[in-house]
């Protein structure tokens, strides 16, 4: 039922009695819908029985039956049904007073008209004779109000049946005789009509400044779902981004464990066969001493001398001072691994550029050069995509949108708020100008561009030097040379940035501008200096 509640307008819900939401909606012959219990008064109050869209008049008062369909369908839209001229109205509307028939005694009926000759409110039945008699059929007869007294002037006891002018009050035929002789007077009709016209043109006001408040609420709304989209957006690859550097820490954590346990596996291994080796020693130096120390307390001088010699020379040993034992883990290793994470981590954060890039390629525009602006040396393709230099002037309008001195042309469409994004090729080329202007600055003459005087470009001028003209100018220290450029907009944060779109990396941004007027592209393809720049400037498709 939701689904097709939305394809339907506001106004197929509304009776066009009340204004408001069909309560009980019936459908007459022919086929127009009401309130039944709308259409039942409106027919009470009608000498004829006829519809009050088409004026179909019915010979007898048809029977009314409540359309099951229409009344669901309301009764739908009336859950969802949002703040509209009809539902303020309805809100707003002032309830009509009970107003009694003067002439019923006893129980009085409900009055269904006032008669302002008579000064008197008649039910249906009493009011028969003003229908009926010729005299009274002349009298003015309203819907039922109360206080009908008050619309006699109290002075001259007569009916107030004008309006004037200068003193913005009712009076009657003889006030305007007498103390409002000279003032300018209309009917009440005339009055009331000529209030009512006001009135629609003040409603008609509030409606439209309702609609556009309801348009930008709408569009805040909108902005605020592709906010939400972009955050997320946003949150999703930084998360991944932020993965793959959990998991490249955690693999250089696992594989710098792993070195440091190998080395000191080797290093025990290591110990472990010197620690052998000089237990062994230990031993022989041992059973060394043991024979010294026998043949030391000998009383046999022949044994002692025969001995001596080959107990005097000492057992084989090493030379253990130069020997140590180490794993050979040293800050190198730590450092090749930080090294290692680092590279990634660098490699990692160059993809946010990447990212952003692909998030603001969606507000890609349409840009077509200029030809009224450009200056008399710039040859501009029929289909406004392409601008070169050529040495001879054209004869053109000097009309106030063109260059005269400088080799510049804008794109036809302005901004004024919102996002705007384009691409342009710049490959082959030795020198050029891109960015934005607004909309009122000097096109004659000799023009240094900088945010003072309206532009916000970047130019690669001659020697291969990238600068952002901000005056002074800065250096740009680019990795490689763009071959294509992106130019971004956003005009309520002050920013414009620009990438390389191949490489998709950052060039420069100015950031914290305040633009108060359109912003329009602007392009130089610079001079074309004997041919080394010929090449043109081409505006090409944006492919996300």
């Amino acid at each position: 039922m939701a689904s097709c509640s939305s394809l339907l307008s506001e106004d197929q819900f509304h009776c066009s009695i009340c204004l408001d939401v069909f309560t009980d909606p019936v459908s007459i012959l022919c086929g127009h819908n009401f309130c039944k219990a709308c259409i039942t008064k409106y027919w009470d109050n009608c000498d004829l029985c006829q519809c009050p869209m088409c004026k179909m008049t019915f010979d007898k008062r048809p029977d009314l039956y409540v359309n099951t369909f229409i009344s669901e369908m309301a009764a739908q839209f009336r859950k969802s049904e949002p703040l509209t001229q009809a539902t303020i109205s309805r809100d707003l509307r002032p309830t009509k007073p009970e107003v009694s028939c003067d002439i019923c005694t006893g129980t009085k009926l409900k009055a269904l008209k006032s008669c302002l000759v008579c000064l008197a409110s008649y039910c249906e039945t009493h009011l028969e004779p003003h229908q009926r008699v010729a005299a009274w059929k002349k009298h003015k007869l309203i819907d039922p109000v109360k206080n009908l007294e008050d619309r006699m002037c109290q002075k001259h006891e007569k009916l107030l049946e004008l309006f004037c002018r200068k003193d913005r009050t009712f009076v009657c035929v003889m006030c305007m005789r007498t103390d409002h002789k000279t003032h300018g007077f209309i009917t009440l009709e005339k009055a009331y009509e000529q209030r009512k016209i006001m009135l629609g043109q003040m409603m008609d006001e509030m409606k439209q400044m309702m609609e556009e408040r309801s348009w930008k609420i709408q569009e805040i709304k909108l902005s605020v779902e592709t906010s939400k989209t972009d955050a997320k957006k946003e949150i999703s690859d930084s998360i991944q981004v932020f993965k793959a550097l959990v998991r490249s820490i955690e693999r250089s954590q696992a594989e710098l464990i792993e070195v440091i346990e190998e080395k000191q596996k080797a290093a025990e291994k290591q110990a472990e066969g010197l620690i052998q080796d000089l237990e062994q020693e230990i031993t022989e130096l041992k059973r060394r001493s043991i024979e010294l120390e026998q043949l030391s307390h000998t009383d046999d001088h022949h044994h002692l001398l025969q001995s001596f010699p080959s107990l005097s020379t000492p057992p084989h040993t090493k030379d253990w001072s130069e020997i140590s034992v180490h794993s050979g883990l040293s800050v190198g290793a730590v450092r090749r691994a930080v090294s290692q994470l680092e590279e990634t981590l660098n490699k990692e954060m160059e993809k946010l550029p990447e990212v952003k890039l692909k998030r603001i390629q969606q507000y890609a525009v349409d840009v077509i050069l200029d030809p009224d602006t450009a200056c008399h040396q710039l040859i501009l393709t029929e289909d406004g995509k392409q601008a070169r230099h050529e040495e001879i002037e054209q004869d053109l309008p000097d009309n106030p949108e063109r260059f005269d001195y400088c080799a510049r042309v804008l794109g036809k469409q302005g901004f004024s708020s919102g996002r705007f994004y384009y691409e342009v090729q710049v490959e082959g080329k030795t020198g050029w100008i891109l960015g934005v202007v607004r909309e009122s600055i000097n096109r004659k003459g000799r023009i240094i561009p900088s945010p003072n005087n309206g532009y916000w470009t970047i130019w690669l001028r001659t020697g291969g030097v990238y600068e952002a003209r901000t005056g002074p100018d800065v250096l740009l220290s680019l990795r490689q040379k763009p071959q294509k450029v992106g130019v971004f907009v956003d005009y309520e944060e002050g920013l414009v940035s620009f990438s390389d779109v191949e490489a998709r990396s950052h060039i420069y941004s100015f950031t914290g501008c305040t633009f108060t007027e359109k912003l329009y592209p602007l392009f130089s393809p610079g001079l074309i200096y004997g041919g080394t720049n010929s090449a043109p400037l081409i505006i090409t498709p944006v492919t996300h």
